[in-house]
């Protein structure tokens, strides 16, 4: 049998409120129905009255209960989808869905000594599975007498076929020399920030390879800061599956995030209270409307900083554009900027003139590169951007190193071994845009003013010749004030368009506004080791085009049109005789005088 657990109309959809699930799923419906009875049984113990699953749990977790364990070809003893990744915000019951699935599928389990695994990147949540599991079984009579639950190792063991479930946590337990049937990583998003994060999954879940019953669920939350890491890829990965551009039926997304088509009109679309139920698909059962509501107020009045989290965490929204503390401005419209299919190619075909801003390049620095170009039919500026860094910087600055990995991977940054290496490869670029033509022919390329030498002697030397005259020392702090006034401005206008790179989403979350008297100023020091040149190379850009260049490959004379052209001659013939004339009349006027 054929299927595909691509969701092509997510969109609509989740706008919808109808299921994401793909309706075309290999179901053995038998197996289904019995991992669903068994689920909503298990009760919890931390809710008054100790109400059942099925009592209390809202219809797409039933959906994915169904299908989580009827996805199963019973005559190979096979699971069909092999990888599930669940993003949904706090409160939906996440660490609840961990438990329950878990014992379910301990109570169902056919292989004696069978091992069930519950990652966790922390003790502390960890236990918030372990405890909703540990309850399950203490409060049913018939369960307790089958599995012997341990709240000292974290265990759950069934007395009779010695299987179990632990629960463990990253950052404290053993994790190597796993033979789990079934894995369940919780927080993906925390993985995320662990340079060994992946060394530990693949520990965690490399045992399924001779467990054809076994499957990984991934689940989480948003993060607190721009994705990296194995969160970012597995959630690159996993919209692809669901958008059907990654063709994987052994993977299945349920992702409740907004729309890009939304956001593209709202950068901030929880505002309107009317859509919390897009990232929030148990409103109304674990996450109560009034509470949120009341939540969002208070972390408006807290500040910026506490509302940039909470709508990370209780609405899907991606950290790091638009909300934190002394953000530049220009950050809140910098997604709906964006044109992935502007490529430096891109930029030199469309554009009339062109200017290159550069900025960094020291050990610990991100060297940035801008190229801006204006439209030649909409007039619009179109910026397209690229980094290089020394491999040094990754062991000086830890806290990034996952970052820049993941920025080298997309091919938005370049690491380099040698000093100088990195201006070379970037003066090479520049000479790709002198050759089309459309550098300017003066104020052509913007650098920062105490980083001139080094660029300049390598555009200047005899291999590539650019005029010295043609490199301009921008200067920093307050001076720059008009070219973020400007961008801020063109962003908000659409008059900016970027390419959409994730380095630059990186920089402009990165950027703090510092007042500098009437001015203000985008700080390197203020934003520390979270690193802006990259922005600031655009902004080097933005001065330049901002004094109205001419590309010093463009006559103005279009040699394509010949109607045109001859037009053109004798207008300016024309201009010329009146101008001779006119000067004619003065000098007599000047003699008689």
């Amino acid at each position: 049998m054929q299927w595909s657990t691509a969701r092509p109309d997510w969109e609509a959809r989740i706008v919808a409120g109808l299921s994401l699930l793909p309706d075309n799923l290999p179901i053995f419906k038998p197996r289904a129905e019995k991992a669903l009875r068994i689920f909503k049984r298990l009760k919890l113990v931390d809710m008054p009255g100790k109400p059942t699953l099925g009592e209390v749990s809202p219809e797409w977790i039933f959906d994915l209960v169904y299908v989580v364990f009827g996805c199963y070809e019973p005559a190979l003893r096979e699971q069909l989808i092999q990888e599930i990744l669940i993003l949904i915000s706090k409160k939906n019951g996440k660490s609840t869905i961990a438990a329950g699935i878990m014992v379910t599928a301990l109570i169902m389990n056919e292989r004696a000594m069978g091992e069930y695994l519950i990652l966790a990147p922390t003790k502390d949540i960890a236990d918030n599975s372990f405890e909703p599991a540990y309850g399950m079984i203490t409060a049913d009579n018939a369960l307790f007498k089958v599995f012997k639950p341990s709240d000292v190792t974290r265990e759950i063991e069934n007395r009779l076929d010695k299987s179990k479930l632990a629960v463990k946590s990253a950052d404290a337990d053993v994790v190597g020399g796993q033979k789990a049937i079934i894995t369940f990583i919780d927080e993906l998003w925390l993985f995320g920030k662990k340079s060994s994060a992946a060394n530990i999954l693949s520990e965690a879940t490399g045992s399924q390879a001779s467990r054809s019953e076994g499957f990984v669920i991934y689940a989480t939350t948003q993060s607190d800061e721009p994705p990296t890491g194995v969160f970012l890829q597995k959630l690159q990965y996993f919209r692809g599956v669901r958008d059907g551009t990654i063709d994987d039926p052994a993977s299945l997304a349920l992702i409740y995030e907004y729309p890009p088509s939304i956001l593209k009109k709202n950068s901030q679309p929880w505002r309107d209270q009317s859509t919390w139920y897009i990232p929030n698909p148990s409103l109304g059962t674990s996450v109560r409307e009034n509470w949120l509501a009341r939540k969002v107020k208070a972390a408006e009045i807290e500040g910026l900083n506490v509302l940039s989290l909470f709508v990370s965490k209780h609405f899907n929204i991606e950290a790091g554009l638009g909300l934190k503390d002394a953000n530049w401005a220009g950050a809140q419209f910098w997604p709906a900027a964006m044109n992935k299919r502007l490529t430096l190619q891109e930029v030199i075909r469309r554009s009339e003139v062109i200017v290159i801003g550069i900025d960094g390049g020291g050990l610990d620095d991100l060297l940035g590169l801008a190229v801006m170009g204006r439209c030649k039919v909409t007039r619009k500026n179109l910026l397209w951007s690229h980094a290089w860094a020394h491999e040094i910087v990754k062991k000086r600055r830890t806290e990034i190193a996952t970052r820049l990995d993941q920025f080298a991977d997309l091919k938005q940054l370049t690491f380099v071994k040698l000093p100088g290496e990195d201006v070379y490869q970037l003066a090479d670029i520049v000479m790709e845009v002198e050759a089309s033509g459309l550098l300017a022919a003066e104020n052509a390329i913007g650098v920062d003013s105490f980083g001139v030498a080094a660029i300049t002697k390598a555009l200047t030397s005899e291999e590539r010749g650019i005029a010295k005259e043609r490199i301009v020392g921008i200067s920093q702090g307050w001076k720059l004030n008009g070219a973020i006034k400007d961008m801020e401005r063109d962003l908000a206008g659409g008059q900016l368009v970027h390419s959409g790179l994730e380095l630059m989403d990186f920089a402009v979350g990165n950027a703090k506004i510092v007042p500098r008297g009437n001015a203000i100023s985008i700080d390197k020091q203020v934003s520390g080791s979270a690193k802006i040149d990259p922005l600031m190379a655009g902004l080097h850009a933005q001065v330049l085009m901002g004094l109205n260049p001419v590309a010093s490959g463009a006559s103005g004379w279009d040699v394509d049109d010949l109607d045109a052209l001859e037009a053109k001659i004798e207008a300016e013939v024309a201009r010329a005789e009146a101008n001779a004339l006119a000067e004619a009349k003065a000098d007599a006027v000047s003699h008689v005088y």
